[in-house]
C-alpha cells in the first residue's frame, strides 16, 4: 500500500476521519497477515514508511505507523502518505543455552 490519506473529511468530524483511517491500517495489515506464506518463510514483516508526502516519507516500524498518524494529525497536516509493503520473513533459529 503507498497512499496518501487525507486526515480531512467533510462528512465527518477530524476525529473520526483519523479513526477510519487507522481502523483502515488495521485491515489491511490483518489481510496482509492472513496471505499464504511461501514454505520456506515463517511470518510477514512489513517495511513501513510515513510522511506529509512521499518525499519527506522516512522508515519506521509497523508499531509506529499510529504514532506517525497522531504525529501528523497534531502538525496540523491534511494528508499523511503510508508505504507499507509485506514481506515473507523466517525467523533466526534460537541459541542454546550454555550450561557452565
Amino acid at each position: 500500500m503507498r497512499q496518501t490519506h487525507p486526515l480531512t473529511d467533510p462528512r465527518h468530524k477530524p476525529e473520526r476521519a483519523v479513526e477510519r483511517l487507522k481502523n483502515r491500517i488495521r485491515k489491511y495489515l490483518k489481510r496482509e497477515r492472513k496471505k499464504t506464506l511461501p514454505e520456506e518463510y515463517d511470518y510477514w514483516d512489513f517495511d513501513c514508511r510515513a510522511g506529509d508526502n512521499e518525499a519527506l516519507a522516512e522508515p519506521i516500524a509497523v508499531g509506529e505507523l499510529m504514532d506517525a498518524i497522531d504525529a501528523a494529525v497534531s502538525r496540523g497536516a491534511e494528508s499523511v502518505y503510508l508505504e507499507i509493503l509485506a514481506k515473507p520473513m523466517k525467523r533466526a533459529p534460537k541459541a542454546e543455552k550454555s550450561e557452565d
